[in-house]
């Protein structure tokens, strides 16, 4: 048999977060027989799904730029690293903000497709923000093919130039609801006869917990039984621990950490909150709908997500209140529903999307 197509995937690090969870998800689902991948990534050390990759046969290489900040050494690993893997013909980077270097080296040492992967619609304020959202303004100027996750992500990135939406698919038979596993896991956790909100993402600025914290402040005043579950790790965790601390919320408020166990915890929550200030497509948003739970959305998150009934929309500058009589007037008790099949309709079935993506390799190549 002749060898797969080794695709090398540039991103920031492995650890459990959106980007991440779309790649693994196709990663598993692809032939790879046909395509193989590997990963370059920014950070030194171990992370979330490291030992999963290896076992899938990829290899993972570390770059030390977003532990060190030394662009120049960035940008002569780069030049070292390219020079020595001539193997990769292929080259998907999802990290947009340093494409343009990474794309350059890509080019000067002959890798023939070189993809830039559209995940967002914004960046974080400052001045930080700022460079980052020069840099990727940059990101296709050396590529010669562009992906996004959705229409806004991709009109955000490349303007008016042509791009490739690929859905943020998921395994839907593993996300759908199921009754049996709600009440096991309610009962583990101890959320009998609670109304438990749920979110999903990394402590950072984007995904905004400050204003989260708010809303469920709110909630609390109308519903004193409720109980929020916090699934991620960041650089603002210890920020966000503090200050439900200081909300005199800390029984009422639990940090899960990284979990492995997402599935059962989309069963176990009444509501999914999706307060963000801004996303391309976040892949949460797919998996709470296929196990049928609710979701409040900030309307600076685009519409593609509203792939069934159960997406509503409430706007940032609303008050904690709005959003607090919004969570209220959704009827959480009603009988939770199979989407799976209007979700495979819609395009989100990664085992078609795995399909797709490796068509496109195969041709490329």
């Amino acid at each position: 048999m002749s060898e797969p197509i080794r695709v090398l995937q540039v991103v920031p690090n492995m650890q459990a977060g959106g980007i991440e969870t779309l790649i693994m998800n196709l990663y598993r689902n692809i032939d790879r027989s046909k395509i193989q991948f590997d990963f370059l990534v920014h950070y030194n050390g171990r992370f979330f799904y490291d030992d999963e990759i290896e076992r899938l046969g990829g290899r993972i290489y570390h770059l030390s730029v977003r532990d060190d900040n030394n662009v120049i050494k960035y940008i002569r690993d780069l030049n070292a690293f390219f020079k020595k893997h001539r193997e990769y013909k292929a080259v998907h980077g999802h990290m947009v903000s340093t494409a343009v270097f990474y794309m350059y080296f890509a080019k000067k040492y002959g890798v023939k497709l070189r993809i830039v992967h559209s995940h967002n619609t914004n960046t974080v304020d400052g001045l930080k923000g700022l460079v980052k959202a020069k840099l990727a303004k940059l990101a296709s100027v050396f590529a010669n093919e562009y992906f996004a996750c959705g229409k806004a992500a991709g009109k955000y990135l490349y303007g008016n130039k042509k791009f490739t939406v690929f859905n943020n698919g998921i395994d839907l038979e593993k996300f759908k609801y199921n009754e049996q596993v709600r009440k096991e896991y309610r009962k583990k956790l101890r959320l009998e006869n609670k109304f438990v909100i749920g979110h999903i993402g990394r402590f950072n600025m984007q995904k905004n917990h400050h204003f989260l914290l708010q809303v469920f402040n709110e909630l609390q005043k109308k519903r004193s039984n409720s109980i929020l579950l916090l699934i991620g790790d960041g650089e603002l965790k210890e920020d966000i621990i503090r200050e439900v601390e200081q909300m005199g919320l800390k029984d009422k408020v639990r940090f899960l950490g990284v979990r492995k166990d997402t599935r059962e915890l989309y069963q176990a929550m009444d509501i999914f909150l999706l307060p963000s200030l801004f996303e391309g497509f976040p892949v949460v948003a797919v998996e709470a709908q296929d196990a049928g739970l609710p979701i409040i959305a900030s309307t600076n998150i685009t519409d593609e997500i509203q792939l069934t009934p159960i997406v509503k929309f409430e706007d940032l500058n609303s008050s904690p209140q709005k959003w607090a009589e919004s969570i209220v007037n959704v009827d959480a008790k009603q009988s939770r529903k199979d989407y799976a099949l209007m979700l495979k309709k819609a395009g989100f079935d990664v085992k078609e999307e795995a399909k797709k993506l490796t068509t496109f390799y195969e041709q490329a190549y």
